[in-house]
């Protein structure tokens, strides 16, 4: 009995981490961030966004054992943000009101990286974490430039939960740093490798947990 419960708690925080990423990238990092601030913020919500993937592809990744699974993962995450859009718009909101992160293509690196270096769980972890890091900004940026106009969305439509001062502002981007995705990507890429240790340390300790 106490081998299945715990099995099947280890099934169910694989579910759990994949939705609280999904809440957690609607809340903070497209709620606020990506849409409303989307050029100020954009070196904030990148690190956020490669660190979010990172943890939990690699848990579900190593714990599988089977490259594929961390595009498996990134892909429920967008399932569950393109239902957040739906609801959102359902409400009234226009299409492009939340736009959805692009978190596939980088945890289809990482499941390369994992496969080409045949399961070798550190060259994942530096190689997949860097690449998550480095590539996720840029295709994010692609994603951001095909919304129609993100401050008109921010101003037109404000968020109905937002305080007053957190307000979208016009952004002064070339006031602080000239290239958002390259800062994003180089922060992103050195943060996302302890990121994604942790990640595998978590499923030893889940591993240890089920066989005491």
């Amino acid at each position: 009995l106490m081998v299945w419960l715990r099995r099947t708690t280890h099934y169910l925080f694989i579910v759990v981490v994949a939705v609280n990423s999904t809440l957690l990238t609607i809340n903070a990092g497209d709620y606020i961030f990506y849409t409303d601030w989307a050029w100020t913020s954009f070196v904030v919500f990148s690190i956020s966004q490669s660190t979010m993937l990172v943890v939990g592809a690699i848990y579900y990744m190593l714990f599988t054992g089977v490259p594929g699974t961390a595009t498996y993962y990134a892909t429920i995450m967008t399932i569950y943000t393109w239902v957040a859009k739906g609801a959102w718009f359902a409400l009234g909101y226009p299409y492009d009101f939340i736009a959805v992160p692009v978190w596939i293509p980088s945890a289809m690196l990482l499941d390369l990286t994992y496969w080409a270096t045949r399961r070798n769980k550190h060259a994942a972890i530096i190689i997949g974490g860097t690449l998550v890091g480095l590539s996720l900004p840029i295709f994010n940026m692609v994603n951001l430039l095909l919304v129609r106009d993100p401050l008109e969305m921010a101003f037109k439509y404000p968020r109905p939960t937002l305080p007053p001062y957190m307000t979208p502002i016009e952004p002064q981007v070339g006031k602080f740093y000239n290239s958002p995705v390259a800062l994003g990507a180089g922060a992103g890429a050195v943060l996302s490798v302890p990121i994604a240790a942790l990640g595998a340390k978590l499923n030893t300790w889940t591993y240890r947990w089920m066989a005491a």
